[in-house]
């Protein structure tokens, strides 16, 4: 962290913050040919408060007078007056407050940051910078003078600065790399998340495809795939028809069981997006021979929480309406589908927001699947499976969660030929799609995610496949997280890597299908298959 930086220097420089030149990124494996910037139009810029890299997801307003800056501004400290009392803020307050108060400024957090790294070391990109800016305004006017106001024209502090602070906190992934390596386990991530609430819960202003479009739109209809419970069995009952036809099983997806031991909770964008992940999951747990069901109650079959990355309201609602969907059926647990940020909504975070009595237990169904794959209860030929794999770790389950080994027990037992990536595990780095970008596409976000936030996962996967690169060699990324792959799927397709390499992605479960002796060979499918 430069010394010299103060919140003036940040909050007075004209348009774009900072540009991020191709020239200017790190060397990368496997040749990739990367995209142009594509720049915004004038009139874009004047309606903006800020811009940073182009990518703008908030589109915050400019002030159209004096008297509406002084009152945006005044309602940005009201709200992080409230981040910092316990009645306001009992999920993070502690973490948030030690964070706030220890940072040494070593720049450990530095080094450890992927977006740090990959966009050529700009200072935007270090994960202590917004902490810093953040931490000035926090001691000159909340815990110095904790009811002091804001003027126009005040030195120091104006809507540029705090726009700006807004637009960083969605440069960070939240993978939480920078709190495991701080020596004293500032937390960064976790400031960029409050950065976020407070947008979001005082200002109103959170992205469109996290708020509108995600929990808003999940609260209302049940999905924030806006498809309705009735949609939902409509296609599952596709899905099963089509499967069974494909695996030579008859394939049959229990909707509503009352009593059943497991509420399967699914990612519902599999449900359109990757309908083999459904498919698999039915087989799996009908072959295993347990007693399970899906809800087709509101939200009760989309395990999607966005409110995780932008608003603890929101999290606590969607977390609610997934909890009184098992409790209406009656199940003995909660069984969370391969979607990452659902795994922590509603566990660790939910934990914190949801009454103990309205509460039923969660397991992720990479405890479940081991469970079933170590028992025997599938009749499993590994042979099938004889390809390299290598498995990428969703941040919010490995190291926001320590769920590290069970998939590892799976892939040593199904996959002759797996490799880890380097840095895996809790080392492992994110995706690029995390924190709710993996969903997001206007402005240029998916030029930004493939050259910047993506890099580093496309350098791991081409280390762990880096004997065998060629188009000769069919290879799958293992990705359990609907999200993740989603990233994973547009990194490749950027990079031109999806075909010219036979590269395949999907889950863990289609990798157990594929090597179910009673299932037709070739369940996942390469290239045109």
């Amino acid at each position: 962290m430069r010394e010299q930086l103060t919140i003036r220097d940040f909050s007075t420089v004209e348009g774009q913050l900072t540009t991020v030149e191709e020239k200017d990124l790190p060397a990368q494996r496997l040749d990739l040919a990367f995209m142009p910037w594509k720049p915004y139009t004038e009139e874009q810029k004047k309606s903006f408060a800020c811009l940073l890299d182009e990518v703008n997801v908030l589109n915050i307003p400019v002030p159209k007078s004096q008297a509406e800056e002084e009152n945006l501004v005044n309602r940005f400290l009201t709200g992080m007056r409230k981040l910092f009392t316990t009645d306001n803020n009992f999920t993070c307050l502690p973490m948030l407050e030690t964070s706030m108060d220890n940072c040494v400024q070593c720049n450990s957090c530095s080094s450890a940051c992927h977006l740090f790294e990959m966009s050529g070391e700009n200072e935007i990109y270090r994960p202590n910078y917004r902490s810093e800016i953040f931490r000035r305004i926090y001691k000159q006017y909340i815990k110095k003078e904790p009811f002091a106001r804001w003027r126009y024209g005040d030195l120091g502090l104006n809507w540029k600065t705090v726009a700006r602070l807004g637009e960083l906190a969605y440069r960070c992934n939240l993978c939480r790399r920078c709190a495991q390596t701080c020596p004293i386990g500032v937390d960064n991530g976790l400031i960029a998340r409050e950065i976020r609430k407070l947008f979001s819960q005082e200002l109103g202003i959170a992205p469109k495809e996290l708020h509108e479009k995600g929990t808003v739109l999940q609260s209302r209809v049940g999905s924030s795939t806006a498809m309705t419970p009735q949609v939902v069995k409509d296609n599952v009952e596709f899905i099963d028809e089509d499967y069974s036809e494909i695996t030579g099983i008859e394939v049959h997806t229990p909707f509503d069981v009352k009593g059943a031991d497991i509420l399967l909770l699914h990612n519902a964008g599999e449900i359109i997006a990757w309908p083999e992940n459904v498919a698999a999951f039915s087989l799996i747990f009908q072959e295993a021979g347990l007693s399970w069901t899906l809800s087709s109650k509101c939200a009760g079959y989309d395990g999607v929480n966005y409110g995780v990355f932008y608003d603890d309201a929101q999290l606590a609602r969607i977390a609610l309406m997934h909890m009184q969907a098992a409790k209406e059926l009656g199940v003995k647990k909660i069984v969370i589908g391969e979607c990452g940020h659902a795994h922590k909504a509603l566990t660790v975070v939910a934990d914190r927001v949801i009454p103990y009595e309205l509460q039923t237990p969660r397991e992720s169904c990479y405890v479940t699947l081991r469970d079933i794959v170590m028992s025997g209860r599938l009749k499993l030929n590994p042979s099938r499976n004889d390809f390299p794999v290598t498995l990428h770790d969703p941040c919010n389950i490995v190291r926001l969660m320590g769920i590290v080994s069970p998939q590892r027990e799976i892939l040593h037992k199904i996959a002759p030929k797996f490799r880890e990536m380097p840095c895996h595990g809790v080392d492992n780095y994110c995706c690029g799609g995390g924190s709710g970008f993996a969903i997001m596409s206007r402005n240029n976000i998916e030029e930004w995610r493939g050259n910047i936030s993506g890099r580093k996962k496309m350098w791991q996967i081409g280390e762990a496949f880096k004997d065998c690169l060629g188009p000769e060699t069919k290879k799958y990324i293992c990705a359990p997280c609907s999200n993740c792959k989603g990233q994973i799927r547009e990194l490749l397709a950027h990079n031109d890597l999806y075909e010219k390499n036979s590269f395949a992605y999907g889950g863990l479960v289609e990798l157990i299908v594929n090597c179910m002796e009673n299932v037709n060979p070739g369940f996942i499918k390469w290239g045109e298959e």
